[in-house]
């Protein structure tokens, strides 16, 4: 995803037109998950997990990828990936973030 945000990016900068950018979140954990709604359904995911996660993107940095702790011990051999130290997360206090190294 970061990848085709910013090849867009850099297509729309030189033709002139808008451009939006990103932060990617990811945490790793149990969810609840099904369908909402009566008239108009919608899968949708609950819990603490997605909450995190929404916590990870809003620490974050535009155009990179932050993983929490849990995330990290399951893609470290796989990524290159960098401390970036105990972090303030809101409702959550200190929590352990890396940045993924898009290109790995």
């Amino acid at each position: 995803m970061a990848e085709i945000v910013e090849k867009g990016k850099a297509a729309k900068i030189a033709a002139g037109l808008p451009i939006f950018e990103i932060r990617i979140g990811i945490h790793t954990g149990p969810v609840v998950a099904g369908i909402v709604g009566v008239k108009k359904f919608s899968y949708d995911i609950w819990g603490d997990t997605v909450n995190t996660a929404s916590r990870m993107e809003s620490a974050g940095e535009v155009g990179k990828v932050n993983i929490s702790e849990a995330t990290y011990a399951l893609v470290k051999d796989d990524f290159r990936c960098t401390f970036r130290g105990e972090i303030e997360a809101k409702g959550k206090g200190k929590m352990g973030m890396y940045f993924v190294s898009v290109n790995s």
